[in-house]
């Protein structure tokens, strides 16, 4: 097994942190075992790895973040992925939601993980080739558009904030289908649940966050370039 997945060892921080987000109600215990298998250390620059299990959200680069694993964990327990579902993420970032996503997905899941800023599409290849998961890819191209070639998705989840619902990730959601999605401006957002059912869409706000911007033609007009 590759470095990346617990090899049955117990790392006590990241245990610690874990059971934290247990205790306050933002993981659950799906989304435990996720992070307690994919160790958001391996996810981080060289320069973050003291912070690796602090709960705050810390720098990438060209003024991007991975996000704190409260807020992490919390989307993921939103959006519910179970074994064999297809999952799009937009904002690849560190690569380490799209790695927890596809542990939750198993082998008969797959996720797409789309990043519009080179060096982060990089970045996240690179972290995730330290996994042994097979079944996450990272595409680089404008998340905001979704990926129509593989649509419709099971489960769709954006790491930015957006000014409103991006119109073709609503249509690329399939019925009983979950989007997660913060929702406002620049400095204040809303996370937002959106779900699929008999083609309508409900949707209800579950948090208060702030997000970096969503690049893209359906994200911040003011941030359409990296």
């Amino acid at each position: 097994m590759k470095s990346g997945q617990n090899d049955g060892k117990i790392n006590p921080k990241n245990e610690g942190m874990i059971d934290s987000l247990l205790r306050e109600g933002y993981a659950d215990g799906r989304v435990a075992e996720a992070m307690r298998q994919i160790d958001r250390a391996l996810f981080l620059p060289p320069s973050q790895m003291p912070s690796a299990y602090l709960d705050t959200p810390l720098p990438l680069m060209k003024g991007q973040t991975i996000s704190a694993p409260g807020v992490v964990a919390l989307m993921t327990k939103l959006l519910e992925v179970r074994g064999g579902m297809k999952v799009l993420e937009v904002g690849a970032g560190s690569g380490w939601q799209a790695a927890l996503l596809g542990f939750l997905a198993g082998e008969k899941g797959k996720v797409f993980s789309i990043e519009r800023i080179p060096e982060l599409y990089e970045f996240a290849k690179n972290n995730l080739a330290k996994t042994n998961l097979r079944n996450v890819q990272i595409i680089f191209g404008d998340g905001t558009e979704g990926l129509p070639r593989a649509a419709p998705f099971d489960r769709i989840v954006v790491t930015a904030a957006a000014p409103q619902l991006p119109p073709p990730l609503l249509e690329q959601l399939a019925e009983q289908g979950k989007l997660v999605i913060p929702v406002g401006g620049s400095f204040f957002q809303e996370l937002t649940l959106v779900e699929k059912s008999k083609g309508q869409l409900n949707s209800r706000d579950v948090l208060s966050v702030v997000f970096v911007p969503l690049i893209g033609k359906y994200g911040n007009p003011f941030r359409l370039q990296p």
